[in-house]
């Protein structure tokens, strides 16, 4: 890797924007609280999708319960493609860039590079393979996805670039991933329908 790619320079790509998003931080008192929690638990609302998205494919057959499976592996897939990209580009978070930037939760240390958004990976990954489980599922999650996204602009923890390029490559790995994934289990869910484990693959 070139020394230009070891020390990608944020500011230089949208760091005007996102001393707009700032800007609008300040002027908006009021979303504090919500975008500061939400930043926070967004995660764990996508555990609490996956969990429903597996209840629910279990009346659904092998092939959506495989892919309900296959959801968790691509999303963890895609978050260690994602901390590999952090380790080549070293993008300091823009936090210490601009040390006058209103930040909401206090600033990451400076060895926890910002590109791309771990939040934004894992999320758009796990929203693309929601979609081979049950679409609605998948634009519920897809939407919970761009919120979230934007929260880590507003709070101040990352470049909008950071963002769109998480979701963008998470959403790939994802979708590829659980794609792929899910055809490898499709048999061994099948298997494990005529097992005692049958009930957590299968509700008929």
């Amino acid at each position: 890797m070139t020394a230009a790619l070891a020390a990608l320079d944020g500011a230089s790509i949208d760091g005007s924007l996102y001393l707009d998003v700032n800007d609008f931080a300040r002027d908006t008192g009021w979303l504090h609280g919500f975008m500061t929690a939400f930043t926070d638990i967004g995660l764990a609302i996508f555990a609490l999708i996956m969990v429903i998205a597996w209840w629910r494919a279990r009346r659904r057959g092998p092939a959506a319960m495989a892919a309900a499976l296959a959801v968790p592996v691509a999303t963890v897939a895609a978050y260690i493609v994602s901390d590999l990209v952090k380790s080549v580009f070293d993008e300091t978070r823009p936090c210490h860039v601009y040390p006058r930037a209103l930040v909401l939760g206090g600033c990451d240390p400076v060895n926890d590079y910002a590109f791309p958004s771990n939040h934004s990976v894992i999320v758009a990954a796990a929203a693309a393979g929601l979609f081979l489980v049950e679409k609605r599922w998948g634009v519920v999650a897809a939407v919970v996805a761009l919120v979230l996204g934007f929260s880590r602009v507003y709070v101040g923890a990352h470049y909008p670039h950071d963002v769109v390029a998480g979701l963008v490559g998470g959403a790939i790995v994802g979708l590829v991933v659980a794609f792929v994934v899910a055809r490898l289990l499709r048999p061994v869910v099948r298997g494990l329908t005529r097992t005692p484990l049958r009930p957590l693959v299968s509700a008929g």
